[in-house]
């Protein structure tokens, strides 16, 4: 199995059986993820370093308007997609291997974790995940230590408070915040 054959296999939303060459691939690219992480958390960087390593663990140039303050964590990289303006402060864990997309001009707050696996329920297939991308749309902000779990789109403009575990879609422009997250109101502009 090679990445592009692992990414159609986790786009389409299909098991990833534990034990299964699937299962292997994506430990095997673990561990490239980590050594670029280790490399990008290990020592001061300035801001091209920085997406330098970026454009490393995504294996796609990442624009000189995204800033990312490490420490910073990803298990896989390659199923990372930053727009532009993107801001990604201290402390973030991001678990891309289901597919982690942040539109055009949003923040991400510190601390914030990003998942996209879910294991398998049944207590003898635990070791299976089904993949599940989350969404950031445009210019939407996360406040710090924010969860998002898999599967979950969070709409242009929206704003989830800080602590906030989003656990279902947030529309476009909205204010979302507490455990799990519901809105509060609207930001009252259009992204």
């Amino acid at each position: 199995m090679d990445l592009r054959d692992f990414l159609a296999h986790v786009d389409s939303g299909a098991l990833i059986e534990a034990g299964s060459e699937a299962h292997q691939f994506m430990h095997h690219r673990a561990q490239e993820a980590l050594r670029v992480v280790a490399e990008l958390n290990g020592s001061y960087r300035d801001p091209d370093e920085v997406r330098a390593l970026l454009s490393e663990l995504t294996g796609r140039p990442v624009d000189d308007s995204v800033a990312l303050f490490p420490p910073f964590y990803s298990e896989f990289g390659q199923n990372l997609h930053l727009g532009k303006d993107v801001f990604i402060n201290m402390g973030c864990r991001f678990q891309d291997t289901g597919g982690i997309t942040i539109g055009d001009g949003s923040l991400i707050g510190h601390g914030s974790t990003l998942t996209t696996l879910n294991h398998g329920v049944d207590p003898d297939r635990r070791g299976d995940m089904l993949p599940a991308p989350v969404v950031i749309g445009r210019q939407v902000w996360l406040g710090a230590s924010v969860t998002v779990v898999p599967g979950v789109t969070i709409g242009d403009g929206a704003i989830v408070g800080a602590g906030a575990v989003v656990t279902k879609d947030v529309p476009a422009n909205a204010i979302v915040a507490g455990v799990p997250a519901r809105v509060i109101r609207s930001t009252g502009y259009e992204a």
